[in-house]
This record gives C-alpha cells, structure tokens and sequence, in this order.
C-alpha cells in the first residue's frame, strides 16, 4: 500500500471535499441534518464566499456538474454572458487592446448565486434559510482566515488605500490586514444574506421562496447595488478608471440553465464535462490523444506524452473553443482527428502553438495568441493565469492600477441515496473590482478571457459567455456515475485532472476502492506553452513545472527531451478535490488536496 499524507475516507453516510475545511464541515452538517448532496453543496458553496473571498463570490461563477442516483449528469452553468454594451467597438473606443484584468468593464453578468439557487430549487430539499445559516454565521461572528486572505490584501493594500476605498473599509479596517487566529466579519454581507431572507420569508413555500430571492437578486435591492457599483468610475489595469456595461436590464433578463455535458469514451470509463464555453473538453481531447498503449505511470516518456498531448489540446482550445460561434466538438473528439493530432507528437519537446483543422476549417487565432510572456512581471511558472496558493513566495504583486489575479475554489458532495455533485466556483474575488459597500462583495472580471477581436470563438460578444477556465469533472464507470472531482488553478485545471484521473484509473486500488488521495499527492505539473486565459494572456513556449519530488531522472530527461523544466516546491501543482461511490457495495469515498494546507475531506 502506498503510504499517502492522508487516508482516503471511507464510509456509507456521506461525504464532502473541498478546498476549505468550514466548507466541507458546514455541507457536512447538512447532510447530517437529513440534506442531500445538493442542499450541502449550496451551503458549502456560500461558506467558500465567505472564507475564500480572494477565490470567489456571489458574484462570480460556477459551472455545476450533478448526478442525481439514478438519473442523467447535467451541467448547470452558472457562467454568465457579457452585457448588451460589451461590445468590441465599444472596448476599442476606448482605446483597449485586451480586457482589463480587474474593474467594471471586466465584468459578465453575474452567474453564481442564481445557479446555486436553481440548484437549491430543483434538486435539494432544505429552505433556504437553513443553507445559508452556516455563512451568515461566519460573515456576522467571523471565522479565522486562512494565511493567504491576509497575503492577498496586503498585496492591494496600495490599490485599496489610495483607489477602492470600500474595500479598504472591509479588510483593511484601521489599516490592519486580516490575520490568521484572529477573527475576520463581514457584517455587510451578513446584512445582505439576512434581508434577502426577510424580503422572502412570506412568499410561500420553499420553492417560492427561492424563486423570489432569485427575483431579489435580479431586479431588488442587491441588482440596484450592482448596477450602482458597475457606474462607478474604477481604476483597472489599463491604469485608468473605467465605467463597466452591466445594466438592470442584464441582469434582470438572464438566468441560468441546464446543459447536457460533454462526454468521453476511454476504458470502460466515461468523463463528463461542461461545453466547449469551458476549456472542459480539452480534458477529453487530451484522453482522445492518448495512444492505445499508454508509457509507464510516471516515466520520461509518460510525461512527456500527457506534456505534448495537453499543448495540441490546448492549440484546439484557442482555435476552436468559445461560445460566440459554432464549435466542432464532435470532429474535435472524434478518432480520426486525434489520430492524425497523435502523429504529430514526437520525441523532443514542440516549442509551437499548432491548432488543428478539424473538418478541413482553417483555424483561426487571435493576433496576441502568440507573444511570449516570458518577461512579462505578470508571468509566474509557480501559477500562470490565476496562481495556485502553494506558491513558496506568496501571492504575486499589485501595481496601483489592479494588476492582480486571482484563483478558484472546488467542491465535491456525494450522499447515502448516490447523488453526487462537483461545482468550481471562481470569480468575484476582493481582489478583482471594489468591494459594493451596501453588499459586502464585488463584481467579477470573467470577461478578460475573451478577445477584442471580432470572428473568433472566443470574441467579446454581448450576450454570450466568455471561455472560462472552470471546469469540474464527474467520470462513470461502465455508465454508472463514481466519482466527482476538480482543482482550481486556471489553465491548469485540466492537465491536474487528467493527471490526477489517469493515476486513479492506472494505479492500484487501496482498502478495495479508488485510491482517491494517491492520486491526489502523486507529483504533479503543469506546462504554459499556450496563450493564457488571463490578463495579460501570454504563452511561454516549450516551458514545464514540476513539484521537487517528481524522480530526478525523468527530469533531467525531459530537459534533455528540450522540455524547459521549472522545478517547484515539493508541494506547489495541483489543489484537487475528489469523492466518489462504489455502485456495488454502496461504499463512499472522498480525500483532499494537502498543498496550500486548507483543503480538507470529511465524511462517515
């Protein structure tokens, strides 16, 4: 057996993994309380906006995958599109090459919360007053921050002291960071959580009290405080104050929705994702470039399949992923396609973004598809993108004009009736636009994924949702859902999973289940040989970052291979969360990541 920093947990009753240890005990109490998978997750959800305000927020975004026992995956998406007024002319006039990476015009239509409450509504059984007690809780009496909420403040105390002053206010009260060990409210979104419950109380049953706190949030009080928010002049990271686009009406006309996922075929196994408006099926299209007979887990030429594979995925993601046009998924997945794609991987290392033509289109990239980040200050190996808390040096710096990231949280639920679920809420960070002072959150700033260029798939398009990088998993085994899973860690997210599914679905079982938390601690990487999906969306050609622990010898290979290998701390790739279900004995399982030291799994 192989020895792990955690057990894996087993049990019958439920079991909860996330990437904060309040959360997955507050979905944890829930199921105690006779909740199902669904009514945890929500609770849980709203915790992680409390706890992990530098990771996401009510007004962020989730896409959601849920296998109800006996029933169909579905993808719930809680991606929101760009406004009526995010046009490119619009960004053009004035005088914008590429989204800003913070403020109001990086902002889409807010899409967490109302996909939390359709799920809450058709799905779970519990009031909502009952899943939103826990983070009210934690807002009005505080919890204790973890290190990098502290870290994260301190690197925009600059950009909040002198330009978001309502963010000040809220986390850096008399000039003070938060602190581990010492209480952190945020009385204002207690306020905000607690009227909404008020304004809802009488309107009937339990679905009707979610349907008008929905209504709330689109056309009450807390739409007006967005809308309000989104017509403040605020510094971005063009280094001038822009005014965003959303307006009432946006808010007021969208809603999210239901989606059927896309799926893959591979060993007996079926992976399950969100559309090609998520860079989920480059997970799929990494599996399809997979040969028959696959390298040694863990050798030279294992990771250097699973490190070439992922750059013409991703070469097809930037081509051919988006919502704003018609994507050839099928050609994309197909056998055909990724035999052809197969050939191209050879035994040095590509230094070229190569996308492919499926059906015989010609793929078309954006102009800044290819500049090289390399030099950038923004650029990080540690976290391209949004950057993984295992950084050893700490969240990146923040110029005065909001040049920051931010990264993304994961949940996973699975209960004793085999629902399941596994949600990747992101966006709406502190760190992303000004705290909305009559709220106690901010805007999100999703929309620096898409292009200011028209024609492309990924093109700044009103109405439609950019490409995000959230991308939560479920995987059936002989078409029978068994396991949840995801990480957040931007344009990464995808290559840990797979990395992560391929040593679950390769490697030996423990205590006659998965080895969930195996596969979670196995050395990890990542490469950047594609553009980024954040501000300032650069590439680095060639480049690979592997955790100290991967075998010297497979290193020193890869470099020999041409591979630009970065070597990170021992703990510094992949923040995955994992739970899942034996359909045969009913035995449930669930482990946790243990970089960045807050993740934790919890279950009987």
């Amino acid at each position: 057996m192989q020895f792990t920093t955690r057990p894996t947990l087993q049990g019958t009753f439920g079991m909860v993994s996330s990437t904060h240890w309040l959360a997955s005990q507050s979905a944890m109490a829930v199921l105690e309380d006779g909740g199902n998978a669904y009514d945890a997750a929500v609770a849980g959800a709203f915790v992680l906006h409390v706890v992990e305000p530098h990771l996401n927020g009510p007004a962020g975004e989730v896409p959601i995958l849920l296998a109800p026992a006996g029933g169909e995956v579905r993808v719930l998406c809680g991606q929101g599109v760009a406004p009526a007024g995010a046009t490119v002319a619009h960004y053009r006039a004035l005088g914008l090459d590429l989204v800003p990476g913070t403020g109001p015009l990086a902002a889409a239509v807010p899409g967490a919360f109302d996909a939390w409450m359709l799920l809450l509504r058709d799905h779970g059984t519990k009031p909502l007053a009952d899943v939103l007690k826990y983070a009210v809780g934690y807002a009005e009496h505080g919890h204790a921050p973890v290190e990098n909420v502290g870290a994260t403040v301190e690197a925009v105390r600059q950009l909040f002291e002198t330009e978001w002053t309502s963010s000040a206010d809220l986390y850096l009260p008399g000039g003070k960071a938060p602190r581990p060990g010492e209480l952190l409210r945020n009385p204002a979104l207690a306020v905000t959580w607690k009227r909404l419950l008020a304004e809802v109380d009488g309107a009937g049953d339990r679905v009707a009290q979610i349907e008008a706190a929905r209504e709330v949030w689109r056309s009450g009080f807390i739409a007006e405080a967005l809308i309000r928010q989104a017509g403040r002049p605020t510094m971005d990271t063009s280094g001038r104050r822009h005014t965003g686009t959303l307006t009432a009406a946006d808010l007021a006309g969208w809603s999210a929705g239901y989606e059927t996922p896309a799926t893959y075929d591979w060993n007996g196994w079926t992976l399950c994702k969100a559309g090609p408006w998520s860079q989920g099926p480059a997970f799929l299209q990494q599996l399809a470039l997979l040969p028959p007979e696959l390298p040694a887990y863990g050798s030279a030429d294992y990771v250097h399949l699973l490190i070439e594979g992922c750059k013409l995925a991703m070469a097809d993601r930037e081509a051919w992923y988006g919502d704003a046009a018609e994507v050839p998924l099928g050609e994309l997945l197909s056998a055909d396609y990724n035999a052809a794609r197969r050939g191209l991987v050879g035994d040095k290392a590509s230094y070229e973004l190569r996308p492919g033509s499926p059906g015989g289109r010609t793929p078309r990239l954006s102009r800044h598809a290819h500049v090289v980040a390399t030099d950038d200050p923004g650029f990080d190996p540690m976290g391209a993108g949004e950057p993984t808390v295992a950084r050893a040096s700490g969240e990146p710096g923040v110029a005065a004009d909001g040049a920051t990231r931010g990264d993304t949280c994961h949940l996973d639920v699975v209960d004793r009736w085999g629902n399941l679920v596994a949600a990747t809420p992101s966006g709406g960070w502190l760190q992303s636009n000004p705290v909305v002072p009559e709220l106690g959150f901010p805007l999100g700033t999703r929309l620096q994924m898409t292009w200011l260029e028209e024609g492309l798939p990924n093109s700044l398009t009103p109405g439609r949702r950019p490409r995000t990088t959230l991308t939560p998993s479920i995987a059936l085994r002989d078409g029978v859902p068994v396991m949840a899973f995801g990480t957040p860690g931007g344009d990464q997210q995808d290559q840990w999973q797979l990395h992560f599914f391929l040593a679950v679905a390769l490697r030996a079982q423990v205590r006659g289940g998965l080895d969930l938390q195996g596969a979670i601690d196995a050395p990890n990487w990542h490469n950047d040989g594609f553009p980024g999906s954040f501000y300032p969306r650069g590439m680095r050609p060639g480049s690979v970052t592997v955790e100290s622990r991967m075998d010297a010898g497979v290193v020193e290979e890869l470099r020999r291979r041409g591979h630009d290998v970065t070597v990170g701390g021992p703990w510094s790739e992949g923040r995955l969360c994992a739970v899942a279900r034996d359909p045969g004995t009913g035995v449930l399982s669930a482990a946790a990541n243990p970089r960045g030291m807050q993740g934790y799994a919890v279950g009987r």
